[in-house]
């Protein structure tokens, strides 16, 4: 939508006759209760709520509470009540004890980590999220499921009470705006892994059984949309700007503000859009026949051009104002002095590493200027404990704790393609064709790839411990101070190692391991994935406005609501970004460009890189009707034989590298299939719990389930 248009649709949403929902049961109880909705049994309120001090609303003090009948009567103790909701914001990456967010085709597990969620979702076994401890969606700590109903139901409960707010309009529009933006938020999160869902906008009393009924995904996310509209409205863009944000200058980061809503509309719009979604909508009932071999006959490609077209225009607006400067959010540098080890060029001002993870920075959180949304971190310990020792190697113990380890599949391997722009491999017709313009050389695997790969990915040869003298004399001796990842290597034990032949160090340094310690207290490395960063905005922009390009020049084109950026600009945007004069990265190429669907092929491949391991793979490939189809059914290795001598790699008497592993030769370089998903079109949904589908009729459950 046009600025103007977008403007009317706000003030449109502000007086919209669904904000008379507000006048709901109020209820009041004395003591803790437990309730059910939709059959997520969850605490609904104490009756009295917590708060935190006035200079640190996100730490939440057990000692501090106020009585019901405070808790909504001035901005503090409101605040207070609204904090609770972004301490839920489940963190995926150290929710409960060795978690699994990657549900794609990006990750696999060794067989001790078999039991993990993303490993079930291999064997087609969804019901297992429910009962898997493991898995974020319901874990013992902390659950998507059950923390979404809590959430919703605060933020009706606050948006109720609203009117007992003894303070300013500001103060009004700020508490208004936050639980506007958290009940679309909490409902859109549920929708991506379940479809539409019933939209709660009452806050029940806790023996009522709403008997709503479930919405289509694009139902629901209609209601959301009015939500973040209504968000956008009444929250700032800066919190340190508005006279009660000044309260806590500085603190105010992980806030929700006026560019978020944006965003997540724009994101709302786009799932709407996306080909499952409408072939879902068509059918209403789930279309089971009308969803299969979408990778061979261009249903992948159909998208709802209307939710496609909204969502375009509100990420442009996002976007015009990264570009010009006018919003506090732009892209972190990638300036290596070392880009194996992650040491930050003494020239940059900040670090791509540093979206993912922190040492030596007092706990401080992940995120940098990329950041957009993302929860607060559980604790101190929590990245030390377990995220930092859960993806490098565990033979003879080189990374301590346990024996489960996570690593990158070689189709997310494949995904990071040459420096030239070119991608190993073409999607045609449903199938991995080698591209004959890329240059890669299966002889010299690892040269000339796109710099991302020397950062994320950990390969054959591979520099992985600095610090020899920590190691154990077996680690020693067994050369683990470099990696082994050729077929029958060391670190390729299936028990111990990887079964892909690589490791990844995206998100937690290998410098996680027994020789240089960097998971001990003295390092104080933090971890977080965050829900949404910058270059995601980049990512949808350019998908949404391809998916409404009528002709190939609309792609490279920049529409008026955006006139700082096309499509094409926007993925040279983030190659830009990583191209430097050791590791060059060029544009995206002519041949990539001849057709929309080729550009949209080379779209999807540019957010597999740059979102990799951040929990997206799998909500992608389900919008985009891959998910149950060649070749994203089949995980499988790279083998190859070494046949560079031990001392190409390493001087003998000092162990130090005498070559770059990238430029080291290897032989009969091949896949090898490792997991066969057996996917039908009923695993595009997970199942609802099945006790919650028989509280009413209205409460179906997913087709196939």
């Amino acid at each position: 939508m046009k600025n103007e248009e977008l403007a009317t649709a706000i003030a449109r949403a502000k007086n919209n006759k669904d904000m008379r929902h507000i006048n709901i049961t109020k209820e009041k109880r004395s003591v803790k209760m437990t309730m059910k909705l939709l059959g997520a049994t969850f605490f609904i309120l104490h009756s009295s709520f917590f708060i935190s001090s006035c200079t640190d609303w996100l730490d939440k003090d057990p000692e501090s509470i106020v009585a019901e009948d405070e808790a909504f009567k001035n901005f503090r103790n409101f605040q207070g009540y609204i904090e609770e909701i972004y301490n839920l914001i489940p963190d995926k990456q150290k929710v409960n004890y060795c978690t699994a967010w990657n549900f794609g085709d990006d990750a696999v597990h060794n067989p001790e980590g078999y039991a993990h969620m993303d490993h079930q979702v291999d064997l087609g076994n969804y019901r297992n999220w429910w009962s898997n401890t493991q898995c974020w969606l319901n874990g013992d700590r902390s659950s998507l499921w059950r923390n979404s109903w809590y959430c919703i139901r605060k933020c009706n409960m606050g948006i109720e009470n609203i009117k007992s707010l003894v303070g300013t309009d500001e103060e009004r529009n700020l508490l208004l705006g936050q639980m506007y933006f958290f009940r679309a938020w909490w409902h859109f999160e549920l929708m991506c892994y379940f479809g539409g869902l019933p939209y709660i906008d009452e806050a029940y009393a806790s023996d009522a059984i709403p008997e709503l009924p479930r919405l289509s995904f694009q139902e629901c996310a209609d209601r959301c949309a009015e939500d973040f509209l209504r968000a956008y409205d009444f929250l700032p863009w800066d919190w340190d700007e508005t006279l009660a944000g000044m309260q806590t200058e500085g603190k105010n980061d992980l806030r929700v503000n006026k560019f978020m809503a944006l965003c997540y509309l724009g994101k709302c719009y786009l799932w709407a859009g996306s080909p499952l979604m409408k072939e879902f909508e068509k059918t209403k009932d789930g279309g089971v026949a009308q969803l299969l071999g979408a990778s061979s006959n261009g249903k992948t490609y159909d998208y709802d051009i209307a939710y496609c077209k909204k969502a375009a225009e509100s990420l442009g607006k996002a976007l015009d104002m990264v570009v010009k400067g006018t919003i506090k959010y732009k892209l972190v540098d990638f300036k290596y002095s070392d880009i194996y080890n992650h040491t930050m060029d003494e020239n940059a001002e900040n670090c791509y590493s540093d979206i993912f993870y922190t040492t030596k920075q007092n706990w401080k959180m992940p995120g940098s200027t990329e950041a957009i949304f993302r929860g607060a971190c559980p604790g101190v310990n929590s990245a030390p404990w377990n995220c930092a020792k859960i993806f490098g190697p565990k033979v003879d113990g080189l990374v301590e704790h346990d024996n489960i380890i996570h690593h990158p599949t070689a189709n997310l391997v494949d995904q990071y393609g040459m420096a030239n722009g070119q991608p190993i491999y073409l999607v045609r017709n449903g199938q991995y064709v080698l591209n004959p313009e890329s240059g890669w050389d299966p002889e010299h695997p690892f040269q000339n790839r796109d710099p991302r790969f020397y950062h994320d990915i950990v390969f054959d040869g591979f520099h992985y411990v600095i610090n020899r003298e920590g190691m154990t004399d077996a680690q020693k001796a067994h050369m683990l101070d470099y990696c082994s990842l050729y077929t029958g290597g060391a670190m390729r034990e299936i028990d111990h190692g990887s079964s892909t032949g690589y490791f990844i160090q995206k998100l937690v340094p290998h410098q996680c391991n027994k020789g240089d310690k960097w998971y001990e207290w003295d390092y104080a490395i933090q971890t977080y994935v965050p829900y949404m960063r910058l270059a995601d905005i980049y990512l949808m922009y350019a998908e949404a406005r391809t998916a409404i390009a009528t002709t190939v020049s609309d792609i490279k084109e920049r529409p008026t609501y955006c006139p700082s950026m096309s499509a094409v600009e926007a993925i040279n945007a983030l190659r830009d970004r990583v191209n430097t004069s050791d590791y060059p990265m060029e544009h995206v190429q002519a041949n990539l460009m001849d057709t929309k669907e080729h550009f949209m092929d080379e779209i999807r491949r540019e957010r597999a890189v740059e979102l990799s391991f951040e929990g997206f793979r799998w909500c992608d490939l389900q919008r985009w009707l891959l998910l149950t189809e060649p070749p994203y059914t089949v995980k499988y290795s790279h083998e190859f034989e070494r046949l560079e001598t031990d001392d190409w790699f390493y001087d003998a008497k000092t162990f130090e590298p005498q070559h770059d592993p990238k430029d080291a030769k290897v032989g009969n370089f091949r896949k090898a299939d490792l997991i066969t998903r057996r996917l039908e079109s009923k695993h595009y949904w997970f199942p609802l719990p099945d006790n919650d589908t028989y509280l009413y009729e209205g409460f179906k459950q997913n087709p196939g389930w």
